[in-house]
């Protein structure tokens, strides 16, 4: 094992591309993730709910996780072998459609397995081999599958949030860290209550809500990791990309101003930014205004 670490070391090309080849793997999990995940919450919801006010007349729910039942084509439930399951190179293969029914088989699945392999080997290239670099990896798959559940449903679960935050207070203990858990503590708090002040505004001004709960704790993963001093950035960064991108959707989309976005993708995308090249962007913001 010594060996093996020294080999990563002394070759970081060879870590990137391990990191990427496994990180293609994990793309195809956090497909599974993104579909089936708001499906078990919603489950557990109607759950709760059943046994609270039927409880007499509930009917034990089918089985409905991660690994049960096996993936299958919506169209005909026809099983997706394992040959059919080769992360990108399937899909390819199959020129996008199932193999038994030929319906189209969306595009979004290779997306995912090609992002998450892509932006894995980015951290790998600029972290290299070591504790920073396994964290914010496993933080960049947490952050794929939150953009796109967000995308699709407007939500952020808590049930990938608060690992990531925790992940992110643990990971100041150690020497690789950003920052060091006074620190942390202090960027988790004052991520979670910046947007939560601008939340409680927005709803005193408007009687609407501006933000979901899970932007509060997604923008908390940041501040554990980073710090407070980041934030700014991050907010900065998230608003702008947001501002133009959403106007720029509602228009093409021909919907309403108020029709609601997520805002969580932009989080996301500006925080794994301010992960890797924060210090940087900063620096050079302060250089332009000759601070």
């Amino acid at each position: 094992m010594q060996q093996f670490i020294e080999l990563l070391t002394t070759f970081p090309a060879l870590f990137v591309v391990m990191v990427a080849i496994f990180s293609l793997m994990i793309g195809s999990f956090l497909n599974v993730v993104i579909y089936r995940l708001p499906k078990m919450m919603e489950n557990d919801w109607q759950q709760e709910y059943q046994a609270y006010f039927n409880a007499d007349t509930a009917a034990a729910p089918a089985r409905f996780n991660l690994a049960v039942p096996r993936s299958a084509c919506p169209a005909c439930n026809a099983p997706v072998q394992a040959r059919d399951n080769v992360p990108v190179l399937s899909w390819l293969l199959l020129k996008g459609k199932c193999r038994s029914c030929s319906a189209p088989i969306s595009a979004r699945y290779p997306v995912v397995e090609a992002l998450t392999a892509l932006l894995s080997a980015v951290v790998a290239w600029k972290l290299g081999f070591g504790l920073a670099a396994a964290v914010i990896i496993f933080t960049t798959w947490g952050l794929i599958a939150l953009t796109f559940i967000d995308i699709d449903k407007m939500l952020l679960p808590d049930q990938l949030t608060l690992p990531l935050l925790w992940l992110a207070l643990l990971f100041s203990l150690s020497d690789s860290a950003f920052v060091n858990p006074a620190q942390a503590i202090v960027g988790a708090a004052a991520g979670y209550l910046s947007l939560w002040s601008v939340y409680w505004l927005f709803k005193l001004l408007t009687g609407k809500e501006g933000m979901g709960y899970g932007d509060f704790k997604l923008l908390a993963v940041f501040g554990a990791l980073l710090g407070a001093a980041q934030l700014p950035l991050i907010i900065l960064l998230s608003s702008l990309v947001g501002a133009v991108v959403g106007i720029t959707l509602l228009s093409v989309q021909g919907k309403d101003k108020a029709t609601p976005i997520p805002f969580g993708p932009y989080i996301a995308a500006a925080g794994w930014i301010a992960l890797l090249w924060g210090e940087q962007l900063t620096n050079a913001y302060l250089r332009y205004l000759g601070l």
